[in-house]
């Protein structure tokens, strides 16, 4: 049985619906505070609890049989993190501190870990490789690499089977009822702007790209959720103590003008002319992933494209707001 901590929230949903339709037995463990029950099918049971709550934890792993957890779990905004730095280290790491201690207490000896590509800050390279510098530039990144830490020194000293995923720029809805509530990421951001009568907004064209706007790896939710499977099966036959680091992106780079250009497309808004503002501190002009290594280890690699993500990211926008 494996315990999907965040299992209610938009990513750890998807993840459910990967797994279980994989043949994978799973339950959900989530505090609900951004997920939401409606996405938890009646067949997957649901424990509510927090991961800073070591007894809850317990008698969850106890109850349902528990061998391995995949941790989505956690607060993921850059910049709430930047405000609210110790909320987000006592929610990404120490969280992640007390289900180490509940899974090492009760023998459970695999781990699946959402991380982010954010550990890498603002990289001056081509393609970002696991072994490209982390030099996280915010406290979100700070925790997700801290966790990587953590599970790899659990991993040397109790054994633990691990593998933590870096993801890339998520888009996109397997189906409308599990689109993305949040307007955090690019492509809600426009459907925002364009809802409410405004022109799309791109920060800073003058970064030294084909087009001059920031250049991301953006790979659909679904494609996520099937490395998340393909990594729960590779640590069932892994040897103890590995710990697997890997990029999930489709190592190919889109320019935020061209994401604009296909979303006015895609809600025929062609007419519509973005409006440049100010770059953001802290963005890079280019970080897009190297996914050779997760392809050799997994056997895994994204099939959707970026049409795939808008649409589907478009219907569940419509569908919420019907």
């Amino acid at each position: 049985m494996w315990m999907i901590t965040g299992g209610a929230g938009f990513i750890g949903a998807h993840v459910v619906r990967a797994m279980t339709q994989g043949g994978q037995r799973v339950m959900v463990y989530d505090d609900l505070s951004t997920g939401s029950r409606d996405r938890v099918p009646d067949s997957v049971p649901l424990v509510v609890g927090s991961v800073l709550d070591g007894p809850r934890l317990d008698a969850a792993i106890r109850e349902h049989g528990v061998t391995g957890v995949v941790h989505v779990a956690g607060k993921k905004q850059v910049g709430e993190s930047v405000e609210r730095p110790l909320h987000y280290y006592r929610e990404n790491v120490t969280g992640l501190q007390t289900l180490l201690e509940t899974m090492t207490a009760n023998a459970v000896d695999r781990l699946v870990f959402s991380s982010s590509a954010a550990v890498y800050g603002m990289p001056d390279v081509d393609l970002v490789t696991e072994e490209t510098d982390c030099r996280p530039l915010s406290p979100y990144g700070e925790s997700k690499l801290v966790g990587e830490w953590l599970i790899n020194a659990v991993s040397r000293a109790h054994g633990l089977r691990s593998a933590a995923l870096r993801y890339f720029n998520v888009a996109g809805s397997a189906t409308p009822e599990l689109a993305d509530t949040g307007v955090f990421n690019l492509i809600p951001m426009v459907f925002e702007r364009l809802e409410t009568g405004e022109a799309p907004r791109i920060f800073g064209d003058d970064y030294a790209t084909p087009d001059g706007t920031c250049v991301r790896d953006y790979i659909h939710v679904e494609d996520i959720a099937s490395a998340h499977l393909a990594a729960a099966v590779r640590l069932t036959r892994a040897a103890e103590g590995t710990a697997l680091t890997l990029n999930v992106g489709r190592g190919e780079g889109s320019s935020v003008r061209e994401m604009v250009d296909r979303i006015l497309k895609v809600t025929d808004k062609q007419g519509v002319d973005p409006e440049v503002a100010d770059r953001r501190p802290g963005d890079a002009a280019r970080v897009v992933a190297s996914a050779d290594r997760v392809r050799e280890e997994l056997g895994w690699s994204a099939q959707y494209g970026l049409d795939d993500m808008i649409e589907s990211a478009w219907e569940g926008w419509r569908h919420r707001h019907a």
